[in-house]
């Protein structure tokens, strides 16, 4: 019960801010997704992913999206339960937040039918640590003014960066593992329908 509502406490926080920015396009995360890869031992390569996120783009082009860590989703529950514990922390740090803007030409193009290929800026915070993120993308419209993000080439995630080392190395320790990277490649296909007034 506790986790829940520390979860409901963090989305809600990034809701209240995207309210401020005046959204004109939310995340149907239903037909989105956030995957990454775990390396271990050097070799054998793991797909994970987010089942929950939140996301909206403001109609001068700012982005927000917030992905609840608690969500992880590896399709083995122990180690689930040990990213949520070991690695991520869930309890002190619930989501990790994007920021970013683009630029309102593009979304001019896209809304248009129009495809465009670019790089973005954006800033990550995740288990209270901060950093900045050029991220290829392709940005494109579609039916029923819909917008969809989608990375380029994957964007690879320095653990060091935001402190997850030692999460890593106590995943690593628990496993029995030699080596587990923490070099972490992340894809995603985002979604963003028009908003609810």
């Amino acid at each position: 019960m506790l986790l829940q509502l520390t979860r409901l406490l963090g989305l809600c926080a990034l809701l209240a801010g995207a309210a401020a920015a005046q959204a004109q396009w939310e995340l149907d995360n239903s037909r989105s997704s956030l995957d990454f890869l775990s390396i271990k031992n050097g070799a054998v390569a793991e797909s994970h992913h987010f089942t929950e996120m939140v996301g909206f783009i403001g109609s001068e082009g700012k982005v927000q999206l917030g992905i609840d860590l608690d969500s992880v989703e590896t399709m083995i529950p122990i180690r689930n339960e040990r990213m949520r514990e070991m690695l991520f922390r869930t309890m002190e740090f619930p989501a990790a937040n994007i920021h970013s803007e683009v630029d309102p030409n593009i979304l001019a193009v896209v809304t248009d039918g129009g495809v465009v290929t670019t790089d973005i800026e954006v800033v990550l915070s995740l288990h209270g640590q901060q950093a900045t993120l050029t991220v290829p993308v392709l940005v494109s419209g579609g039916e029923g003014s819909l917008l969809r993000v989608i990375s380029a080439r994957p964007v690879v995630v320095n653990a060091g960066d935001f402190e997850l080392g030692a999460g890593v190395e106590a995943l690593r320790e628990v496993a029995g593992l030699n080596a587990i990277s923490t070099a972490v490649p992340v894809t995603f296909n985002l979604v963003f329908v028009p908003a609810r007034s």
